[in-house]
């Protein structure tokens, strides 16, 4: 996969790197078997829209089949789910890129690497990993890093070792505050990533999470 992201790339390509769940420690089976960050060169020509679009067609035209995601493109490789992430460097000393969001038609700056280092060194890792798997167990839309700031944040003042109840308080926060709480990307508050769900879709979180207080475990996770 690297070797056709490469030949695609060129000399644009600064490099390929592993990023989400499985760089932050939080991956789970569910879900995709990595994500892979493709940092472009900050003078890689066209925009990032037609950059996400030509990676598209790239892949597709290799015979690979490609699910187009918001900022990702999901592929199946080799029996393997994997996210790729194609992303411009801002300049060439930083870690912060521009990246293409497809539902909304638009762009947005990140940095992967702080969204990494926030999760791995926050002690939350156990109960961001239920929370995932709770997310893809019910089939909810939940964007990996709003999910992850979202409980980063309600989470902040609970006790690090108490796993069970601080799940069961994020379900019980999600019922109350879940469709109100304005959640931004810690690498740029321009970037608000409660923005990414519809009402609707978050209505449907909050559901679950009613549905579920009152549950046994094994309802609940499984």
């Amino acid at each position: 996969m690297k070797t056709i992201i490469s030949n695609w790339a060129n000399q644009y390509l600064v490099e390929i790197k592993l990023s989400g769940s499985r760089a932050k420690g939080d991956a789970i089976d569910l879900s995709s078997d990595l994500d892979l960050f493709i940092s472009l060169s900050s003078v890689t020509p066209c925009s990032l829209k037609e950059i996400y679009y030509s990676l598209c067609n790239y892949v597709s035209a290799r015979g690979i089949v490609i699910r187009k995601q918001n900022v990702s493109i999901g592929v199946t490789y080799q029996g393997r789910k994997i996210d790729l992430v194609p992303a411009r460097r801002i300049d060439s000393h930083s870690n912060y890129h521009n990246l293409y969001k497809r539902k909304q038609d638009s762009w947005m700056q990140t940095n992967i690497d702080l969204h990494i280092n926030n999760v791995r060194t926050s002690s939350r890792v156990t109960e961001i990993t239920a929370l995932k798997i709770w997310k893809e167990l019910h089939n909810l839309e939940f964007p990996s890093i709003y999910l992850e700031t979202y409980a980063l944040n309600a989470l902040s003042g609970k006790s690090r070792y108490n796993y069970a109840n601080n799940f069961a308080y994020l379900l019980s926060d999600i019922v109350a505050n879940f469709q109100t709480t304005r959640v931004v990307d810690p690498a740029n508050t321009n970037n608000i990533l409660s923005d990414d769900l519809t009402s609707s879709e978050k209505q449907r979180i909050v559901q679950q999470a009613r549905a579920d207080l009152n549950k046994n475990w094994n309802q609940v996770i499984w």
